[in-house]
């Protein structure tokens, strides 16, 4: 596909709705989608630009060139939907980390609370992902930030640092 092959949504031509069960669906011109879904394109550089909506099935209806030209309650809508996709807990404090067993324990506080997870030892589960954002994925794929890693501790930041892929 071609970029001048992307069907573009505009905000003149569409309307969100919440459906029935709590689908976000989509009437685009005089057609109807009763159950449309959200994928960011670029989720860590361009979050608000460049997102995917796609039928339950994956195939793709049209892209959302910037979120921010829709009205206010849309982007509430969307925004909605999309922070069920991407969930990601931002860590806030970390109270410990240490290897046991070949894994790295975290013990952390985050925007969602305190929790504690595994990750294994070795390449892509710590990934540097803009400046100094951090991404960390557990052994099970759940993902966590850290904002901005020099905002760690510094025995810890040590520790993320030598993880880094």
């Amino acid at each position: 596909m071609n970029y001048e092959d992307i069907s573009y949504i505009s905000p003149e031509r569409t309307i969100f709705k919440r459906a029935r069960g709590g689908f976000l669906s989509l009437q685009l011109d005089d057609r109807l989608y009763p159950r449309v879904d959200l994928y960011m394109a670029f989720p860590f550089t361009h979050a608000r630009e460049y997102i995917s909506v796609r039928k339950p099935s994956g195939e793709e209806i049209g892209f959302i060139r910037r979120l921010d030209d829709f009205p206010k309650e849309t982007v509430d809508l969307l925004e909605e939907e999309l922070k069920k996709r991407y969930f990601i807990p931002k860590i806030l404090k970390i109270e410990k980390l240490k290897e046991e067993l070949g894994e790295y324990r975290w013990e952390v506080k985050t925007d969602s609370g305190v929790t504690i997870f595994n990750t294994m030892r070795g390449h892509g589960n710590i990934t540097l992902i803009k400046d100094d954002r951090v991404l960390i994925k557990d052994k099970f794929g759940n993902r966590y930030e850290i904002p901005n890693l020099k905002d760690v501790e510094g025995k810890y930041r040590k520790i993320i640092e030598s993880l880094l892929s």
